[in-house]
């Protein structure tokens, strides 16, 4: 079967946050938005019929989902990332960030901190702040290879961040925003450390699905040790492009974690709707190969994209993501006129892209790219990258 990933869909002037805002401020109409993380392809068919068919139905009371559900995402689990989950430990989200504050504030409290590596999606700094625990953020240094960025994690940094307050490791696999898909070698050290100083952990694994180089590999599927001590949070929203239907879930295997999630979510985290609970059925059970496609894909296009900004933007340093549908642009040696390259490359090359400094401290100097989109798309942004950077050095 063959997928159309080409195609253009006009989305403006619907009520797209991605096409007709960035941040708080409204898009304008000449502005490419290659910014928040969704994608501006139709989700497989499979889906958008079971949708269909549920809202023909016409009755849309409280759900529960079903133990089909739950014995899709294990099945999913297994075949895709080779990891044996009990159903029982499936537990039901309306959003991921819901559960990442959630844990926040069941694993710790006021007074404890909470360490994250950094430059990370802008809510993991979010969570504790709200929550009022301290943020230590870690950040993970960077070497050039082959002439693009690559990340690594610094585990003697990150160990000295630790100390006796230190209750909760939020961590983001595969990484967003800089691609990374950390190998068992990373991860096997890395629950060694948590195990040591007795962390919860929050692992995030939303993207577990978009790899574009390697094999992504559950935290939690490291040792049964480390599974006790992790709440594993994912979704097929990103996978399959449905993040507006507000469906993800959380695996816990801990009887005591889950008990603390429970007391803390009790009061104001909703269930999921009847489409939500749709959609994500017909997405784990989607046989069609629409997944493979969109991989093949999105590795076209992360492939023009690095390639492009190496060739002919050298003044910008890429990462070569691993995995996600995201690139991280570091835009220092620009020196730019404005304040920061996410606002020169909105004003001077219609270009919306994600703050860098929204990612953690000291991020001013970069940008997220989303190359989730169609290839003429991506092709006319980065064009127009290139005239204002050409733009503004000949001035």
């Amino acid at each position: 079967m063959s997928f159309d990933f080409d195609t253009v869909i006009n989305r403006r002037h619907t009520d797209s946050a991605k096409w007709t805002q960035i941040g708080m401020d409204p898009l304008p109409d000449d502005v490419l938005p290659l910014w928040v993380a969704d994608m501006d392809f139709r989700s497989p068919e499979s889906v958008i019929q079971a949708l269909r068919d549920r809202v023909d139905e016409g009755i849309f009371g409280y759900a529960m989902g079903s133990p089909l559900l739950r014995s899709a995402i294990q099945t999913w689990l297994a075949k895709q990332q080779n990891w044996q989950v009990n159903p029982d430990d499936i537990h039901y989200l309306p959003n991921l960030v819901s559960g990442l504050t959630a844990s926040v504030r069941a694993y710790t409290d006021p007074g404890d901190n909470v360490v994250t590596l950094v430059p990370v999606y802008p809510p993991f700094l979010a969570a504790a702040r709200v929550s009022d625990r301290e943020l230590r953020e870690v950040p993970m240094p960077t070497q050039e290879v082959n002439g693009v960025l690559h990340y690594e994690i610094d585990f003697d940094a990150l160990e000295k961040a630790i100390d006796s307050r230190t209750r909760l490791l939020t961590l983001c696999s595969p990484h967003n925003p800089v691609g990374r898909v950390f190998t068992r070698a990373e991860l096997e050290r890395l629950a060694e450390l948590c195990l040591k100083h007795d962390l919860y952990v929050c692992s995030d694994e939303i993207h577990g699905d978009l790899l574009l180089d390697r094999q992504h590999i559950p935290l939690a599927s490291i040792s049964p040790e480390i599974a006790q001590r992790t709440i594993t949070l994912s979704a097929p929203s990103k996978t399959f492009n449905i993040p507006g239907l507000g469906f993800g879930f959380a695996v816990i295997p801990n009887k005591d974690m889950l008990d603390k999630f429970n007391k803390v979510t009790a009061m104001f985290l909703s269930h999921p709707g009847p489409i939500s609970y749709t959609g994500g059925l017909a997405a784990y059970t989607d046989n069609s190969g629409w997944l493979e496609a969109l991989l093949a894909y999105l590795r076209g296009n992360r492939d023009y994209l690095v390639e492009t900004i190496t060739t002919t933007l050298p003044q910008i340093k890429v990462t070569n993501p691993e995995g996600t549908y995201l690139a991280w642009l570091d835009c220092r040696a620009l020196q730019v006129p404005e304040a920061h390259p996410q606002a020169f490359f909105l004003k001077h090359a219609k270009v919306a892209l994600n703050y860098g400094g929204d990612f953690g401290t000291g991020y001013e100097g970069f940008v997220r790219v989303n190359f989730g989109c169609p290839r003429s798309v991506l092709v006319e942004a980065l064009d127009r990258m290139r005239a204002a950077v050409l733009a503004l050095e000949s001035a």
